[in-house]
């Protein structure tokens, strides 16, 4: 080991010391019997810390010489944590780059940590106020769902350009993706080619204007690159129609607007390979069997269920079905209501509702009946969805999609033929902050707006005693 290499660096954690112990640097150049620009030196790691200097240290100020001991220096592990951040991700900062900073100005690397663990607990502080509802701004995704609602999820100028798209390509279900790629070509001069996965990166679709083409990659199975490719064409026919729908709509945000932009060309998307009129005459013919739709029109399960949201034309209306899409750990990452059911706009869903069992049971479609504390009664089915397969090694993701309508139009669904009028009411609630039931086990929260009761004498079933006054 090189002489430079075995001296002992430590001027950030002298420097915390001294500001600890409310020192200033002549004061503790008085106390070291050196003088202030010597300690204002080692501070900055352009001097050693010597070994006659840390013994000094130890003595006057009752110190465990440990706390200057090798190891990774706390400063250098904060800022690693901080470039770790995809906020950084593309500067490509290294650790011999950290270390410069550090060695060059201490203050500075203490002060870029500083501000990054303050960024993080406003990242933090403003994620718990949207998540409490009271962030003082609208939150984008909340602002296009409200959007999709107040349209009952039922666009019918899209709708029928999706059928006409639909006559004009002549085909549905398997031939499908070759009838799309045709009109790319034809009528836009766009060749479409399935991509490696390695080549396509985090992208499953990518329009290169340069090279005239229309890339999709092998990682999407058949249904998911037929709705890629229909996606594509919406995205290069049906703007001005797009335009038109939001135009009445002003959003507080460009980020809300872009959002709802986004989800009216799946909207369109869905409405070509999945034709209102054929599309509803089939769900009628089969009683609304999931797995049968989804296979018939080549499409994904959690395809069909949104499809089944929006079949609201009026005269051709198919029944009203809300829907939710949940991860493992209860995380909401879609939900239309139709107007059905009272989704809760912040926080998870409640963990009686048999969305949260599917984990245990992988693929299988599972039934419920639930029961709303205002008495409401509703038909469920969940079942488990699979995306992002993407090869052996490779991050895949596992949720859970609930189809549900009133339960008086159970009868007219397949999963409820064995249900009857007799079925057991499942009592949840929209979310543990809405839901006053008192006896509930599996309660997470109280419910806002009740004054908590503590007793020590008792110990309840529910985990909050509340009152209703």
């Amino acid at each position: 080991m090189s002489k430079q290499n075995s001296k002992f660096y430590a001027g950030p954690r002298l420097r915390r010391l001294r500001r600890n112990l409310g020192l200033t640097q002549a004061q503790l150049a008085t106390d070291l019997d050196i003088s202030p620009s010597y300690v204002t030196l080692i501070e900055r790691n352009q001097r050693p810390l010597s070994a006659d200097l840390l013994i000094r240290l130890a003595e006057i100020y009752d110190l465990d010489l440990k706390s200057f001991s090798g190891g990774e220096d706390e400063i250098l592990a904060q800022l690693q944590d901080a470039l770790s951040d995809p906020l950084f991700q593309e500067q490509g900062i290294g650790r011999a780059d950290l270390r410069d900073l550090l060695s060059a100005s201490p203050a500075m690397g203490e002060a870029v940590a500083a501000l990054y663990r303050a960024y993080r607990n406003a990242q933090s502080g403003l994620m718990e106020a949207r998540a409490a509802g009271d962030g003082g701004e609208t939150d984008p995704l909340e602002e296009a769902r409200e959007f999709i609602g107040a349209h009952q999820n039922y666009f019918p100028v899209l709708d029928e350009n999706g059928e006409a798209l639909a006559r004009a390509l002549k085909t549905t279900g398997l031939e499908v993706c070759s009838a799309l790629t045709k009109r790319l070509e034809d009528k836009h001069g766009l060749v479409v080619r399935v991509l490696p996965v390695q080549v396509m990166s985090d992208a499953y679709r990518r329009l290169d204007r340069h090279r005239r083409q229309v890339a999709i990659s092998e990682a999407l199975d058949q249904a998911s690159r037929a709705f890629q490719l229909a996606l594509q064409v919406v995205l290069l026919e049906n703007r001005r129609e797009i335009d038109e729908t939001l135009a009445d709509t002003a959003f507080n945000s460009e980020s809300s607007s872009q959002l709802a932009r986004a989800a009216l060309a799946n909207y369109a998307a869905a409405a070509i390979l999945m034709p209102y009129q054929q599309f509803l005459a089939a769900a009628d013919e089969l009683k609304y069997d999931v797995e049968t739709l989804a296979r018939r029109f080549t499409m994904s399960f959690e395809q069909v269920c949104h499809r089944l949201t929006t079949l609201q034309r009026p005269g051709f209306e198919g029944i009203p079905f809300f829907f939710v899409r949940v991860d493992a750990a209860g995380n909401v990452s879609k939900r239309f209501s139709g107007g059905v059911f009272p989704f809760a706009r912040f926080g998870g869903s409640c963990p009686l509702w048999n969305v949260h069992e599917t984990f245990r049971t992988p693929r299988k479609v599972l039934t419920q009946t639930i029961e709303l504390p205002d008495g409401a009664a509703y038909f469920s089915i969940a079942r488990t969805v699979h995306s992002g397969v993407r090869g052996f090694r490779a991050a895949s993701t596992e949720r859970a999609v609930a189809l549900g309508c009133e339960l008086k139009h159970a009868e007219k669904l397949i999963y409820a033929e064995k249900t009857g009028a007799d079925a057991t009411l499942t009592p949840i609630g929209v979310t543990c902050r809405l839901c006053s039931r008192a006896a509930c086990e599996a309660r997470a929260h109280p419910p806002i707006e009740r004054r908590i009761i503590i007793d020590e004498h008792r110990r309840l079933v529910a985990p909050f005693s509340f009152a209703f006054d």
